[in-house]
């Protein structure tokens, strides 16, 4: 966790904005309904307000504001690091923008799923350099326990 110091700082700045979330989870498309709709109901399970695009974007609305708005009104992001992350990266998609905006504000950790590092820095140096999380090396639950503790002290402090 020390290693994550620095986004903590980034997020302590940010916690004045208004309506808030604590996380943006970024995400390939292939995984909304695995392995990141697994993060996103552990994290806010924990207590971690989560804009998730499976729930935060309503039938109709435009995609790319409404990822803008969730962007802007975010504490930190979550970039859930797949296999199918890497190929939509290589593609030049919207997770491109996502991860290019996150990568700007200097408020994000990768999670690495089922993925490396070396395969990572391969498709993008920048984010591969970031501390981030494995589930190679911890299960996803020990993981949202740790990614709350980090975006929400207060709320595991009430023990809410």
């Amino acid at each position: 966790m020390r290693t994550l110091t620095p986004v903590r700082e980034n997020i302590e700045k940010r916690i004045s904005i208004p309506d808030l979330r604590d996380v943006f989870l970024c995400h390939a498309w292939d995984d909304r309904k695995g392995a990141a709709k697994e993060l996103h109901d552990l994290l806010e399970a924990k207590g971690v307000s989560v804009w998730f695009s499976e729930k935060d974007v309503l039938l109709g609305s435009p995609l790319l504001r409404e990822i803008d708005k969730g962007l802007a009104k975010s504490r930190v992001g979550i970039v859930l690091v797949t296999p199918a992350f890497l190929k939509r990266l290589a593609g030049a998609g919207i997770a491109e923008k996502e991860l290019s905006a996150l990568l700007a504000r200097d408020l994000l950790v990768p999670i690495l799923h089922d993925t490396t590092y070396e395969e990572l820095r391969d498709i993008s140096p920048l984010l591969g350099s970031r501390s981030g999380l494995s589930t190679a090396e911890e299960p996803m639950a020990e993981l949202a326990a740790k990614l709350a503790e980090l975006v929400a002290p207060e709320v595991n402090e009430c023990g809410i």
